[in-house]
């Protein structure tokens, strides 16, 4: 026991370090900074270019999607799941232990070129998250966080990391055993950390960007946008376009869905005007009996 009350503490302070490292030594492999950065080209680009010229260049919510975009990215982690997650991971690892498994690895990729194991890291990690998307989507308590994204009304980069901290539980506890099959674990590689970062933001930004051909593969903000559209036919009712980073999972599971350009569209969800304003009852929303 007091091995994993000394690794939930030491949980905390790796975290505050990293933090505080990240904070005060910025380096070009730093994600606090990674995320400013792009979280101000993308600005830049919304107040140069806007898709939808109306919209105000600081929308509504614009600030408390900001504070999402620090809250989920970073102080979630500090107050408590950075530590949590540790002794979680540290006691699903004893208990293959004790059954006489000391490695979860089945296939190996370390012998392959790096930048292929960014590929293959990336790819698989993006069709898991595909899948999850449509979880949220299609289980009515995961629908219930879920709905914390979709209360935007007004699309905009820092949309992005609007979402219900259950988000990351749920995301991250899918996520590992397949990835830790292949060796990967639950650990970004910085590059694509900040790639899907990158591309997030532009998919909620308001900016009309043509991909062309690699439409069908990319994600993109005149794709996205439908994602969020209140209204859909009848046989989308559990959603349209779940691509994270990549579009190809759409268009490979008809899941793809843009019938016009939608800059203009009804954003949000049906009843999204009860849903709570502010950020203490958004974040602890979610957890009473699901509601249609």
């Amino acid at each position: 026991m007091y091995d994993y009350w000394q690794t939930f503490l030491n949980g905390y302070i790796g975290y505050f370090n990293y933090l505080w490292t990240s904070i005060t030594e910025p380096s070009f492999y730093n994600y606090f900074y990674a995320l400013i950065v792009i979280s101000l080209l993308v600005f830049s680009l919304e107040i140069l270019k806007p898709w939808r010229e109306n919209q105000p260049k600081f929308r509504k919510d614009f600030w408390l999607d900001f504070f999402y975009m620090i809250f989920n990215f970073f102080l979630f982690s500090l107050l408590i799941y950075n530590a949590s997650s540790d002794v979680v991971v540290k006691a699903f690892n004893d208990s293959l232990a004790n059954i006489g498994i000391s490695n979860l690895v089945f296939i190996s990729l370390e012998n392959l070129p790096y930048w292929l194991i960014l590929l293959i890291g990336f790819a698989l990690r993006d069709f898991i998250q595909w899948n999850v998307h449509r979880l949220l989507h299609r289980v009515s308590w995961l629908w219930e966080f879920h709905k914390l994204h979709h209360s935007v009304k007004e699309m905009g980069f820092a949309a992005h990391l609007r979402y219900h901290w259950m988000e990351t539980v749920v995301y991250r506890t899918i996520e590992y055993i397949p990835l830790a099959l292949i060796g990967i674990g639950l650990y970004d590689f910085f590059y694509i950390h900040i790639f899907t970062i990158m591309i997030g933001h532009l998919n909620h930004a308001n900016i009309n960007i043509n991909y062309g051909p690699l439409r069908y593969i990319f994600n993109s903000p005149q794709m996205h946008i439908w994602h969020h559209a209140q209204s859909l036919p009848g046989n989308y009712k559990t959603g349209v376009n779940f691509g994270i980073t990549l579009s190809i999972w759409d268009y490979l599971f008809k899941t793809d869905y843009i019938p016009y350009p939608g800059q203009n569209i009804e954003l949000g969800f049906d009843g999204d005007e009860k849903y709570p304003k502010t950020f203490l009852k958004q974040i602890t929303s979610g957890f009473s009996k699901s509601r249609k």
